[in-house]
């Protein structure tokens, strides 16, 4: 196997489950997103663990996605998220997808392929409202019409209601959404349609405000332990270190020549690149950029050397090292490495974007330890 690896925590995964069952009330449900092949940790086998941890939904983005799970014997319900296409109907109703429906002209498309395959079937579907995202969802105001489309449609069964909160962070544009949010649901009540399951908060919801949480949540990168949080890193991104090389003072390390060796020192080879998901924004120049990036060899701390290449990258041993050949090399996870979002910050971007850009080359290895 190669020495580069995404070592996937399932115990941590668990714990993490665990943590956020105990601040639910009421009966209320977990979603567990596990799109994008679960956030670059992959999508089976975390599916499968969070259902044996008292998840009670997953959700995907693609159809493909969604019939990837179910011929890997998931037979938990599985939400779909994104909007399908004319032609993937049919195959979201195969798979027994559940997918968010935000126009009337969607919930017809849904039933004629739904009626299709099987004349007797009722499949269920949540009705998306976009009180302030701008992305999937009817509007407030046409939220009856849809609920009505939906009910009277034959092979639809109205499942549940949900909406997506665009900046938990901001207190006041949240509680704006919410009470779009429950206006509309009471509208449906009003005309005398149930609008069973109620979903609004994902992660940042989730932990801000308890008034959204309501019958399920979806938190998606907490439970992947990706943050800053009491919660724990389900991915650690590791390698070896695979060749040691002598450098003198002055001598250049990686392409452009951007870093130069400050005094005799001891690089190290590791064999990760950006092609494999280390972001190539780490890259030190000039013995400035990238100091805040370390690499963990263990438990000492060593700093990038020049740019990150395709398939490698170098980090400065120091002109004493104590690393050696072969010694695993941790890139992020948990302390006394980053963890995924304090790599993010580095580059500049969020910790989904780190996880997910983790390439399918790099083998996934999972582990449950005592």
């Amino acid at each position: 196997m190669r020495a580069t690896q995404a070592c996937i925590r399932l115990d941590n995964l668990a714990y993490n489950i665990a943590a956020v069952r105990r601040q639910l009330t009421g009966g209320t449900r977990i979603c567990m997103p596990v799109k994008a092949d679960a956030y670059g940790h992959g999508a089976a086998p975390v599916a499968k663990t969070a259902l044996q941890e008292g998840v009670s939904f997953l959700a995907v983005a693609t159809v493909e996605e969604g019939a990837e799970l179910r011929a890997a014997g998931i037979r938990a319900p599985i939400l779909l998220f994104s909007p399908a296409l004319p032609d993937e109907w049919e195959a979201a109703a195969a798979a027994h997808l559940t997918p968010f429906i935000s126009d009337v002209g969607e919930a017809a498309a849904f039933a004629r392929a739904v009626k299709r395959l099987s004349p007797s079937a009722k499949q269920p579907v949540f009705l998306a409202i976009d009180t302030g995202m701008g992305r999937e969802g009817c509007a407030p105001k046409d939220a009856v019409e849809l609920a009505r489309a939906i009910v009277e449609a034959g092979p639809l069964a109205l499942r549940g209601t949900a909406t997506h909160l665009s900046e938990a962070e901001d207190a006041a544009w949240t509680e704006t959404q919410l009470a779009r949010f429950r206006d509309a649901l009471q509208a449906v009540r009003d005309a005398g349609i149930e609008p069973g399951i109620i979903s609004a908060a994902n992660s940042a919801a989730f932990t801000a405000y308890e008034n959204a949480h309501f019958d399920l949540v979806r938190p998606g990168i907490m439970l992947y332990g990706c943050e800053d949080t009491h919660l724990k890193p389900v991915m650690e991104f590791r390698t070896q270190i695979a060749r040691i090389k002598k450098i003198a003072a002055g001598e250049p390390v990686s392409y452009g020549r951007t870093w130069t060796a400050p005094r005799d020192t001891y690089i190290g080879v590791l064999p990760v690149g950006y092609a494999d998901g280390l972001p190539r924004a780490l890259s030190r120049e000039g013995g400035r950029g990238g100091e805040g990036f370390f690499a963990v060899v263990g438990g000492a701390r060593y700093p990038l050397a020049g740019r990150v290449c395709m398939d490698q990258c170098m980090i400065d041993l120091g002109p004493s090292p104590c690393a050696a050949l072969c010694d695993t090399v941790t890139l992020f996870g948990d302390a006394p490495a980053l963890r995924a979002a304090g790599l993010a910050r580095l580059c500049g971007t969020i910790s989904y974007e780190i996880c997910c850009g983790i390439s399918r080359r790099v083998p996934r290895v999972y582990e449950t330890r005592a």
